[in-house]
């Protein structure tokens, strides 16, 4: 893969992985949670982004493309008087990528941190990355995954990054389907392949109001992690938003986070909350 679509890179990140660390955001995900935070990253390709809360209702951006099937020529980014329309996905080279992520490689270095690619599911674009990691200069890499992707990106992967972090939801595999759109077979094939390696690795569960937080679930997770380092994500409700601006409907709107102070005691190995 000579390009990779982008839709984010976030400098002095301290969440997702160990140190300070700069975090590439991939476009593209099999899965589709209904409570995704990130539904910008689901789509492999580019999209409009119009900030609505923002929006004066002018309609110049209408009037100035008379394209209904929206080919992402960029008029109406230029027409809008309040910059309220982007396109979200940036594609760039390994080499391009690599420039910039390499101008922190000092803050890296004093800070035990490095380059973590998240997204989407950035593991869609495996062989992207692994042309990417040896530009690094030997830069600590981690990823983000859900784990839903071939045997043979999963290896790849494994060979080229240096920690993982591995999202689990669903401990049910008709539940995983209903909520997710996938069963969890691919993803516990793949964490039992990423535990026996020996790669060092965390465990990451998002706690989804009425989804994710029930006893039955969170038993059946820690099944699952054995003696692997557990981390629970508390529910972030502040997604809608972003739905909105890409003009989606967001399925939990209105559901509240939970503490989860009371879950902890379902699974060992528990770390920080995020």
């Amino acid at each position: 893969m000579s390009k990779a679509v982008v839709f984010d890179i976030q400098g002095f990140s301290t969440d997702d992985g160990p140190g300070i660390r700069t975090t590439v955001f991939f476009k593209g995900c099999p899965l589709r949670c209904l409570w995704c935070h990130n539904p910008e990253g689901l789509s492999p390709e580019p999209e409009l982004c119009v900030k609505v809360a923002r929006c004066k209702n002018c309609g110049k951006c209408l009037a100035g493309c008379n394209h209904p099937d929206c080919q992402q020529w960029g008029r109406c980014l230029h027409i809008c008087p309040s910059g309220n329309i982007s396109v979200v996905g940036k594609q760039y080279t390994a080499s391009e990528l690599a420039e910039l992520l390499l101008r922190d490689k000092d803050i890296f270095d004093s800070s035990d941190g490095g380059v973590t690619f998240s997204g989407g599911e950035p593991l869609l674009q495996i062989e992207f990355i692994a042309s990417l990691t040896p530009k690094l200069g030997g830069i600590h890499t981690a990823v983000e995954t859900c784990g839903y992707v071939s045997e043979r990106s999963f290896s790849v992967a494994l060979d080229c990054i240096d920690f993982f972090l591995f999202d689990l939801k669903v401990y049910d595999s008709g539940r995983h389907k209903k909520y997710t759109g996938v069963e969890n077979g691919v993803i516990c094939r793949n964490l039992k392949t990423l535990q026996k390696s020996g790669k060092p690795h965390v465990i990451r569960i998002p706690l989804i109001p009425g989804y994710t937080d029930d006893e039955e679930n969170l038993r059946g997770l820690a099944k699952l992690a054995g003696g692997s380092t557990v981390q629970l994500l508390t529910y972030n409700a502040l997604a809608g938003a972003k739905y909105a601006n890409l003009g989606k409907v967001y399925p939990l709107a209105g559901l509240q986070p939970t503490k989860t102070e009371g879950h902890k005691k379902y699974i060992n190995g528990t770390t920080a909350d995020r």
